[in-house]
């Protein structure tokens, strides 16, 4: 079956269209806020890497524990309204910090940090599993590699409009714009279809939970999500094909936790205007290509005799870039290899999405994502922390440090090709001989 063109689906297909253009604006925002993030935590602390590290390090420890149960309740509450609540929670933190004028200490800075990842936990792992029930399987592809495209453009432009905002106008300025990209994406996203879940969980519902506070519904809630979580990684664990794929980003955040933050560190040192441009602009460098790589690779994505090797042979790329950025001067020569190496990194991301939405059914289909979540934040997490400690301690410089990050994805491709390929492509053989 042939796949759709993204123009075609845009045109065709109006739910996906408003759901693309809501995520767009809101992640554009959130790029406003995570550079404001990133500075803020450098003057409070003198530019310590550790400290710096804690951004990136606190929102993934937040973000990992929160995947399976935000994974949970997109099987069984409405995923539509799930979106809404994660954007209206955001809004409501970012004003309030905004106008309580707290953000004055680096602990403050890593609380609001933490706080509005809440809101992105609630609604990432909704929106994973709603659109397949807005698209179909021909369209999925599309769907993910443009989702993945616009989610990379809207870092790009985000932080290299939000770097030169907060250079001109102040940190204040850009958390207020991103506070407003949360109103625009609520109004679009209510406008949606209802978009599943199509079977809803047992047990009583939330309403009834948070009305009543009643100790036994509580009780019997919380052990219906539990027993809900449970089943969802028996059923990952029951299915190889599944359970194959779960952790491929995982596999590519080994070392790209810790390259999404040395990045701050090298726009700090490579001399690119001022400290919020630098970052700005090597933001926008590794947001275009993540968006780049998945839309110019979707013929290859749709290969099947490739897809096998695919996952693997894309880390091996993506960590042999970094490397070369370690290697290099840090002129404008690492742009290129910073937007090749997440070009690499987007396929990864655009393709395993794919095959897991393709693989899992419905009625598993967030909880399969929260656990797919929760690999990937909790392994940038413990990237990011341990490239902070190394660098804080000086036990490898900041060039030896992003040759180490690319060195481990390189072995993870390596060993994605030598364990996971062949059972991929016997997989293959046995769907095609049955067709």
């Amino acid at each position: 079956m042939a796949e759709v063109s993204y123009i075609g689906l845009l045109r065709s297909n109006a739910p996906y269209r408003r759901l693309f253009t809501a995520n767009e604006i809101s992640y554009i925002g959130d790029w406003f806020s995570m550079i404001a993030l990133f500075l803020l935590a450098g003057e409070a602390s003198d530019n310590s890497p550790l400290a710096i590290a804690g951004v990136l390090a606190t929102r993934s420890f937040t973000f990992a524990p929160l995947e399976p149960l935000t994974g949970m309740l997109a099987d069984r509450y409405p995923r539509k309204w799930l979106m809404v609540l994660g954007n209206v929670w955001s809004f409501v933190i970012l004003v309030s910090a905004l106008s309580l004028g707290v953000l004055d200490s680096l602990a403050s800075v890593y609380l609001l940090g933490m706080a509005m990842v809440v809101g992105r936990a609630i609604s990432s792992n909704a929106e994973s599993a709603y659109v397949p029930n807005i698209c179909s399987r021909e369209e999925l592809l599309s769907a993910n590699a443009l989702s993945s495209g616009g989610w990379s453009a809207a870092m790009g432009i985000g932080a290299g409009i939000g770097g030169l905002t907060i250079s001109q106008y102040g940190i204040e300025t850009a958390l207020w714009i991103d506070s407003v990209t949360f109103l625009i994406a609520i109004a679009l996203i209510i406008t949606l279809p209802h978009g599943g879940p199509e079977k809803s969980g047992r047990g009583p519902p939330i309403s009834k939970i948070l009305y009543e506070l009643d100790v036994y519904y509580v009780i019997i809630g919380l052990r219906a999500m539990l027993g809900e979580i449970l089943s969802g990684w028996r059923y990952i664990l029951s299915e190889p094909s599944i359970r194959r794929v779960v952790l491929a980003k995982a596999m590519w955040a080994s070392g790209g936790g810790a390259q999404v933050f040395l990045l701050i560190l090298i726009g700090n040192e490579a001399g690119f205007g001022s400290v919020a441009a630098g970052i700005g602009i090597l933001y926008m460098a590794r947001g275009f290509g993540s968006g780049f790589g998945p839309i110019i690779s979707r013929r290859f994505m749709a290969n099947e005799g490739l897809v096998p090797y695919l996952l693997g042979g894309v880390l091996i790329i993506s960590g042999a870039f970094y490397m070369a950025v370690g290697v290099s001067e840090w002129t404008m020569v690492i742009l290129l290899y910073v937007f090749i190496s997440h070009a690499a990194s987007g396929v990864n991301w655009v393709l395993s999405t794919t095959m897991l939405q393709k693989r899992s059914g419905d009625e598993w289909l967030g909880r399969v994502f929260g656990t797919d979540s929760l690999g990937i934040t909790l392994t940038m997490g413990i990237s990011t922390v341990t490239a902070g400690l190394i660098l804080e301690n000086d036990l490898l410089s900041l060039r030896e440090t992003i040759i180490a990050t690319g060195a481990l994805q390189i072995l993870a491709g390596l060993l994605w090709i030598l364990l996971a390929s062949p059972k991929e492509k016997r997989m293959l053989d046995k769907s095609i001989e049955a067709n």
